[in-house]
């Protein structure tokens, strides 16, 4: 099977390197790709926002099945043109990658299914926005309606700050993502992610993961696109997975048949997991950065085969298997990240992968046999492990072999579980 694949981040070289082992491919490439994923397979110049080109290119290099990794070109509806043109694509359709692509339009589908999620109000001007606020109170969450890189969502634990996520919003801060705005409850709880392939009818349950979105140790500073993730998330027992699988992703998939547009792709929910039992905070139409770094690690199935299945409607049956380790990654992030940092800095040798230890670029590119900085999270040190500490260790230890005074990590990412890990030791 030649394969395309789309996208330039690490969620795309941890695809591109899982891909690369089932036995049913014969050819990948990577559109535009980064410096990781010419390592295993062949970039190609392509802008996903040209749709016209992907096709044509596709067309011309006799591509058989094209995987979408980014959110912008599966709202963008770009799986729909693939498959117009006769070709299988793993992605959601423009309708149905709303769930994504507004937040406004999930949360009316949740009201719709009764899927349990926090209490809301969407809003299209400033001023009512702002006097929902102040009669509501704080702690309350501001969320940019459309896509927003990671960085649209505010958790405001005082007015002032949730008054300043507003008028950003309404003031051009996330473009037109932020024309309109949902203001939802504060949910206490623990969050964690759960991924699920659904072909349209059938679903498939994947693993867990927990992520680390503030910039710095101790969940501190800014929200970013992600600064380590670790899998599987142990808040997330099999009950409560069943549980999320009947309250929240069952709905979903046949709310979205009911419409008329099925959804088929991987989902990815967000998660907080109440007192009263899991709460949908989101949804995501595609794989989670860097959630995916840490799945591709443990998963012990072909990915190829799933994501056709999926495509193709053919996923009743299938079954993902999982190696038992947990896994840990830590992102390497240029000075700067969030907000400006540079580009073009030099990155020194990597210490090389090995059996339970993997290097995923985001941020790179080769130039003239130099691997270079090309945006803010720029590596993914990912690691297998008996335990998520044991994974951390791993992570840490090639972590310190990397020559980047350009950049920074979190040297925390793993806390919750690994005190966890701690405490089951101590109750023994």
């Amino acid at each position: 099977m030649r394969v395309l694949l789309i996208g330039a981040g690490g969620r795309e070289h941890a695809l591109a390197w899982k891909l690369a082992q089932s036995p049913l491919l014969t050819k990948l490439y990577v559109a535009p790709g980064n410096g990781g994923t010419s390592l295993v397979a062949e970039n190609v110049a392509l802008d996903p926002a040209d749709h016209g080109a992907v096709v044509g290119w596709a067309r011309a290099n006799g591509i058989d099945f094209v995987v979408i990794g980014p959110d912008a070109p599966v709202v963008a509806g770009l799986g729909d043109e693939v498959r117009a043109a006769g070709i299988a694509c793993f992605s959601p359709s423009k309708a149905a990658g709303q769930l994504e692509g507004s937040k406004g339009f999930t949360k009316a589908l949740c009201d719709e299914m009764g899927i349990p999620t926090a209490a809301y109000r969407r809003f299209d001007a400033a001023e009512p926005a702002l006097a929902y606020v102040r009669e509501r109170g704080a702690p309350i969450v501001i969320k940019a309606d459309g896509l927003a890189l990671g960085k649209g969502v505010t958790v405001a634990m005082h007015i002032a700050a949730a008054e300043h996520a507003i008028r950003d919003c309404f003031g051009g801060a996330f473009g037109a993502s932020g024309a309109s705005v949902v203001i939802e409850d504060f949910l206490e709880g623990e969050e964690a992610s759960f991924f699920v392939l659904c072909d349209g009818e059938h679903t498939l349950p994947l693993a867990t993961a927990q992520d680390h979105k503030r910039a710095f140790d101790g969940d501190n500073g800014p929200n970013t696109g992600g600064m380590g993730a670790y899998s599987p998330a142990p808040v997330m027992t099999d009950e409560l997975i069943a549980q999320t699988m009947a309250e929240i992703i069952e709905p979903t998939v046949r709310g979205m048949a009911a419409r008329g547009t099925p959804y088929q792709g991987v989902l990815y929910a967000g998660l907080m997991l109440t007192r009263e039992g899991p709460k949908l905070i989101e949804y995501n139409a595609r794989f989670g950065d860097p959630e995916t770094q840490v799945l591709m690690l443990r998963l012990d199935s072909d990915l190829l085969a799933l994501l056709h299945a999926t495509a193709t409607g053919a996923l009743a049956g299938m079954e993902a298997r999982w190696r038992p380790e947990a896994a840990l990654t830590t992102v390497l992030a240029s000075k700067g990240y969030p907000g400006d940092y540079r580009k073009g800095t030099l990155l020194g040798p990597l210490p090389p992968d090995t059996a339970d230890m993997v290097i995923f670029h985001a941020g790179t590119r080769r130039e003239d046999g130099r691997l270079l900085s090309a945006g803010g999270r720029v590596l993914n040190v990912t690691a297998l492990g008996a335990s998520v500490a044991d994974a951390k260790e791993r992570a840490d230890a090639a972590i310190a072999e990397i020559d980047w005074p350009e950049g920074f990590h979190r040297h925390d990412i793993g806390w919750r579980a690994i005190l966890r890990e701690r405490n089951a030791r101590l109750d023994r």
